[in-house]
Order: C-alpha cells, then structure tokens, then sequence
C-alpha cells in the first residue's frame, strides 16, 4: 500500500530557522545518531563475560546479535516512511527512549533472557531512528550539501560502531561493575540526545502514512543494486568484528583482556572513518572501486592470520577491512542519496540501510552456527575467503558498468 508523499523538509510554524540555528541542528542529528550507535555496540566485548556468567555458547552470542538485526529492519522500514509524513520529531522522541530502556535492560542482566530483551529494545530503537536521522543530515546541512551530509552519517555510523566495544572494553576491564558502568554512561550520553530530537522543528504534515513494501524509485534500481551489494559485503565484515572478532583475538593472543578484543573491533571502523575523511570529494563510483579490492585482500589476510596464529597479520587485516569498508560505504551512501527523488529520502535511505544491516547480521550467524561444527579459526577462514570472492565479483559488475556507460551517480554536493 503506498502512503501519500509529503514533505521531508523540517518547517516550523514561525519564521525560517537561521542558518546558524540550521547548523547547530545539523551537528546535534549527527551526535545524537553516534550515541544510539555507541549504545548498540557496547555489549560486543562483554559477550564473554555474559558466556561465562549465564553459561551459554558461542552461537547464542550470533542469535543475540541475530534477534536485534531481526527486530532493526521492520523498525527501519516502517519508521523511514512514517518519519517523512509525520515528521522527524515524532518518531524520534520515541526512538530515544527506547534506546535508554535497552542500556537499563543491559545494566540489570539477569540470565540470557534479559539480554535478548535489550537487544531488541536497542534494534527496535536504532531502526526507527537510523532512517529518519540520515534524511535529517541531508535536510538540516545549512548549504543543502548532501555529499558532506552522507560524510557526517557515514563517519558518525561507523564512529559509534568502533567507539561501543571499545569504551565498553576500557570501562569493563578498569572500571567497577564492569556490565553496569558502561550502559550507565551510555544513558548520560542519551540525555542530550534526547534534547536534541525533542526540539527538532516540526514538519508541515499534508498527507496520512500508510504501510507500504520497501520499494526503490525505478530510476535508481540500478544503482542501489550495485551500491546494496557492495554495502552489504563491507558490513559483513563488521559483523563479524561485533560478534566473534572480541573471541578471535583471545583465541590468537591466550589474552583476556576486554580492552583488547574491544581495541581489535574499533580498529576496523577507526580505519573506516579515518577513510571516509580522505576520501571526500571523490565520486562515488571511485570510492567503491577503491574499497571493494581491499575489503577482499584485508579478508584473505584475516584468513591468514588465524592459519599462522599472527596477532600482527590480524592488526593488518583489520586496518585494510576497515579502510575499504570505508570507501565502500561512503561511496554506497553517496550514491543512494543522490539519486533519491525529492520526498522520499528517509524511505530510501531506510531501505538501504536495511541492506547493510542483513549484510551485518545473515553472514554472522552462518558464521556461529559454521563455528559450532568446525571450530572458530575455520569458521571465520571459510566466511573470510567467500566474502572477498564476493567482493571481487561485484567489483567486476562495476567495472562493466562502466564499460556499458551505466554511471553510478557522482558524490552529490
């Protein structure tokens, strides 16, 4: 069922914002998507010590990554729309609270119920906020630049993507109650966010929303296909680094230390970030190009890693991932904003990062359920080498894009 298009461009009842105002607005989306994905990711070095406090396996920490990836989607399909007829505020005020009740959730564990319990509060929250705060960025950027709008979403997904697990990490090895003090400063952290959506302006509301099939604009099929595969590969490798990297390097390195697994994840999207960085300005096409090869060489390298049992082989891996993870991104996000039509951002940015967040959650599980029969090391060489042969065939179809004149959009400005 389609809804009716409305605007997507914040007004208020009174007199246009100023630019300034636009600006501060602009800053606080982007800080308030960094916190909710900070929240998300702080359990990633604590999966072991939930292990061995509830007393369960490897794979139930993939099924727990599983259930908020399961929850995030129909979150970010329904929210994404939602948000574009009704307006931002409405649907992220809500969203906040969520993520609050989640780190409580969190902080109070139980037994293993209690930890689903948060992970779906925590998916249920992301996906409802993910959507709309991406089309924010692309409405509240004081100069309608969307490439730097799709630099600030990119740089602050995979900044609270590495800043979780390792705050998480520095806290639970240095700090008191190690699987309390972490969500308790995510919840400070949560306050000014909360702030900040509630005094978003409002939007003119002209049409009623309906639930509708995610659907792509027939114009840009080609382009989210191209720029979907790509972003759902990269982010297969992210899951992996939040679900089973942590138990990976303890497995190299005979270490326990939290602040080490936790330093291993924010490695890869420290380096993804530090891309991003480099790589504004460059057309979209060109930062896919650039990062799919070395998504595919830093997985062979994984893979080689465990084989020589070398924690500085992993160091490398993970540092060339994260940097084409990076490029990937930007490029895919770039892309996808780009082409959108006018009314429909939230709706096709929600869509997109539906992809990404399968491409996130499906390979991790195949992986935990693949380590259970086979051990871990195997398990992550065999995912290692089929998702670079992955990359290398959807590098192909861009290459041939190009050859056959079909262009991925350039970074829109």
């Amino acid at each position: 069922m389609a809804h009716t298009r409305t605007s997507s461009t914040f007004r208020s009842a009174g007199a246009e914002p100023s630019k300034a105002a636009g600006g501060l607005r602009f800053w606080a989306a982007g800080y308030t998507l960094l916190i909710l994905l900070i929240g998300t990711n702080l359990p990633t070095p604590l999966y072991h010590g939930y292990q061995l406090k509830f007393g369960f396996s490897a794979l139930t920490v993939t099924l727990i990554f599983a259930v908020y990836v399961a929850v995030l989607i129909p979150s970010l399909l329904v929210a994404g729309p939602l948000s574009d007829a009704v307006g931002r505020r409405r649907v992220l005020v809500p969203a906040v609270a969520l993520a609050v009740l989640g780190s409580v959730a969190f902080a109070l564990a139980q037994n293993v119920v209690w930890l689903f319990a948060a992970r779906i509060l925590q998916g249920v929250a992301l996906g409802a906020a993910s959507g709309p705060l991406t089309a924010a960025l692309n409405e509240l950027e004081p100069n309608g630049d969307r490439r730097r709008a799709s630099l600030v979403s990119t740089i602050a997904s995979v900044g609270g993507l590495g800043t979780g697990p390792l705050l998480a990490g520095l806290l639970a090895q240095y700090f008191p109650a190690p699987r309390v003090t972490p969500f308790g400063l995510e919840i400070v952290l949560l306050i000014p966010a909360a702030v900040t959506v509630a005094l978003l302006p409002a939007t003119t509301v002209t049409a009623r929303w309906r639930p509708r099939r995610p659907e792509i604009p027939v114009a840009m099929r080609g382009i989210f296909a191209t720029s979907g595969s790509a972003g759902f590969l990269a982010f297969a490798v992210v899951g992996l680094a939040l679900t089973l990297v942590p138990t990976y390097v303890a497995t190299l390195s005979g270490s326990r230390n939290l602040l080490l697994g936790g330093a291993a994840v924010a490695s890869v999207l420290a380096c993804s970030a530090v891309a991003q960085v480099l790589g504004y300005g460059r057309s979209a096409r060109a930062l896919q190009l650039s990062g799919l090869p070395l998504v595919a060489v830093g997985l062979i390298l994984l893979a080689v890693a465990g084989s020589v049992s070398s924690l500085t082989l992993l160091l490398v891996a993970t540092v060339t991932a994260g940097v084409g993870h990076g490029l990937v991104f930007l490029g895919g996000l770039t892309a996808v904003n780009h082409a959108a039509p006018a009314g429909r951002h939230a709706e096709v940015a929600s869509t997109f990062l539906v992809v990404l967040y399968l491409g996130t959650g499906v390979p991790a599980v195949g992986v935990g359920f693949l380590a259970t029969v086979s051990g871990l090391l195997r398990a992550v060489q065999v995912f290692a080498v089929g998702v670079a042969v992955l990359c290398l065939i959807v590098l192909v179809v861009l290459v041939r894009r190009r050859a056959s004149g079909a262009e991925i959009a350039p970074a829109a400005s």
